[in-house]
């Protein structure tokens, strides 16, 4: 497989809803087939939900490109951006361009084909991009470390009720996604949607200035997510890159009215490597800049903003391999359970924040602050 295929969820959420007691019909067990070999495939695939309602994403791409257009004159003019929190890590607020840097996966990118290179420096450099996160639901084992209370900018009173609307619509997506891996993998019904109860979800909007940048600027270096799952809708300047198992690097292209889902590096533990986390880069490409030519013709913000949000699981989860991918793992199995011993989600969380650069005080050679 060397695309994407789009996931139609209508069918599941209809005979769950109306005949939750009756065996699937096979064309929704064939729909949930999709989204397991997508995932094991790709790493990534697409999914149509029709509880999503695109207006919603539109709304809160507006609402990000009028924070990032206030925040950034704030940074560049030497002012105090309020809603940056080094001091927590970055884990809530916003994250300034120039601060977050992806792991070093040279000795990957060196391996990658010469048709599927990745544009991304080596070693990485720090991210020209902001960020801004917003804790979606509650969670039952909160950590003061990693999460603090959500920040609102003031200025922005539809701020919380718009934040929460698009996290929660995408965070339904997620679980649905989810349930139907369970169908296809032979895994208990509701045994990894519930290790997400309770789960310290982010809704993660990036924000690139393309005013600022040019061609060739890498906003999000060749990574991949350290969380289980992670969604995004539809944004309005392209830029995303990823590649499959096979190595194979492919534009992505969300639908209108569909949302675009990547396995992170929980949902590789837990499936012994089954899934795969999938590596991605954001530049400002050759695609970016005839949006940016267009946008800039029609008056538009020329910011490029990303609907994006990380699906977690629970700080207390252990994460360790499951049995019903032991027929399924890539190595033989002592190396499977050495590869991915266990540990908590909490865990592993500190030290891939440590590994990019946003775990306080971890980086002496971190740019000094600059408004914050």
């Amino acid at each position: 497989m060397d695309a994407p295929l789009v996931v139609d969820l209508g069918g599941f959420l209809d005979h769950m809803a109306n005949h939750p007691n009756e065996p699937l019909p096979q064309s929704i067990r064939d729909e949930c087939q999709k989204v397991a070999e997508n995932f094991h495939s790709n790493g990534i695939l697409i999914a149509r939900d029709p509880r999503v309602n695109e207006q919603a994403n539109w709304d809160f791409i507006d609402m990000m490109e009028q924070y990032y257009l206030r925040a950034s004159n704030q940074l560049y003019n030497g002012e105090k951006v309020a809603e940056v929190h080094p001091e927590l890590h970055f884990q809530i607020g916003a994250t300034p361009e120039n601060v977050e840097k992806a792991r070093n996966h040279c000795e990957r990118i060196n391996n990658l084909p010469e048709d599927s290179k990745a544009v991304s420096e080596c070693p990485p450099q720090y991210d020209a991009k902001w960020r801004y996160f917003w804790r979606i639901g509650s969670f039952g084992t909160p950590s003061s470390e990693v999460d603090p209370e959500n920040v609102v900018p003031p200025e922005f009173p539809e701020w919380a009720s718009t934040m929460n609307n698009w996290g929660d619509l995408m965070l339904r997506t997620v679980e649905t996604v989810v349930r139907m891996f369970e169908v296809a993998s032979g895994v208990e019904p509701e045994k990894i949607v519930d290790m997400m109860r309770g789960a310290p979800h982010l809704l993660a909007p990036t924000g690139a200035d393309l005013r600022k940048w040019g061609k060739g600027t890498v906003f999000a270096g060749y990574h991949y997510d350290l969380n289980f799952i992670t969604i995004h809708g539809k944004s309005r300047f392209p830029g995303l890159s990823a590649w499959m198992r096979n190595n194979k690097k492919i534009d992505v292209a969300v639908p209108s009215g569909c949302l675009l889902l990547q396995a992170g590096k929980l949902f590789e533990y837990i499936t012994g490597g089954y899934v795969l986390a999938g590596y991605h880069e954001v530049v400002f490409n050759d695609r970016t800049e005839a949006a940016v030519n267009t946008a800039r013709e029609n008056g538009k913000i020329l910011w490029r903003v990303s609907s994006t949000l990380f699906g977690h699981f629970r700080h207390d989860v252990v994460l360790q391999p499951m049995e019903e991918f032991a027929d399924r793992f890539i190595l033989p199995r002592e190396e499977t359970m050495a590869k991915y011993p266990p540990l908590t989600a909490a865990d592993s969380l500190k030290e891939e924040l440590r590994l990019i650069n946003l775990w306080k005080n971890e980086n002496p050679e971190a740019p000094a602050n600059r408004g914050y």
